[in-house]
């Protein structure tokens, strides 16, 4: 999976890409809504974190955010932590999301998650981490973690607790490709899961069918 702008990439290009089975994300660019879906009908099947870095969804202009939604063969990644998309946001673009193509969700995690780390480098720059977020020294969003998306579309939005946790499991998994053996606790699929209390809390995280993690040892 790669994610490109449009800017940077030829048609032809994506289409390469697509029929070497590389799944084409479209995302940080400032791409019209008419090049954005003339890229999707050329091999494009997704969109990187919607309404983060990328042209934004005007009356006139929809852009790649109008693009995401109203065009039914992209899947497409949302940020849901509460602070890299405004909650309303997140509302009006889940109800207008145009099918079969899913909202799933995505977390820009990165090496800190599971750790007590309040620092560390990326290329060069310091990712600080701190009040529930990491950021670069600018404040400039970096990450979030996904169990905590997963309640926050439950707790905040109002989703069924059933369909929060199909968009960070199945959604993605359909998404690039790997359905089969991930995302899903069905006969020959990977037993990758995690145990979760009523209040989705974590309990334990299995993988490969062994208990990999154990919240209730520290």
């Amino acid at each position: 999976m790669v994610t490109l702008a449009p800017e940077n990439a030829t048609k032809e290009q994506v289409l390469a890409l697509a029929n070497a089975g590389v799944v084409v994300s479209l995302g940080h660019t400032d791409a019209s809504f008419e090049t954005a879906c003339s890229y999707a009908k050329v091999g494009a099947r997704a969109v990187t974190h919607l309404f983060n870095a990328m042209s934004g969804l005007g009356h006139r202009e929809p852009g790649l955010v109008g693009a995401a939604l109203a065009t039914g063969t992209l899947d497409v990644g949302l940020i849901a932590d509460g602070l890299h998309v405004d909650p309303a946001a997140m509302g009006f673009a889940i109800r207008a999301k145009q099918g079969p193509g899913k909202i799933f969700l995505v977390t820009d995690a990165m090496s800190t998650i599971g750790t007590d780390k309040t620092h560390f480098l990326l290329n060069g720059r310091e990712i600080l981490r701190g009040r529930g977020r990491l950021t670069f020294a600018d404040g400039t969003l970096a990450g979030a973690d996904m169990l905590s998306s997963v309640r926050f579309i439950h707790e905040k939005l109002g989703m069924p607790v059933e369909e929060a946790i199909r968009m960070a499991t199945a959604y993605p998994a359909d998404a690039i490709g790997i359905a089969s053996h991930k995302g899903r606790l069905i006969a020959s699929a990977d037993a990758d899961f995690l145990l979760l209390t009523p209040e989705l809390q974590l309990r334990s995280t299995w993988i490969g069918g062994r208990k990999a993690y154990d919240a209730s040892i520290i």
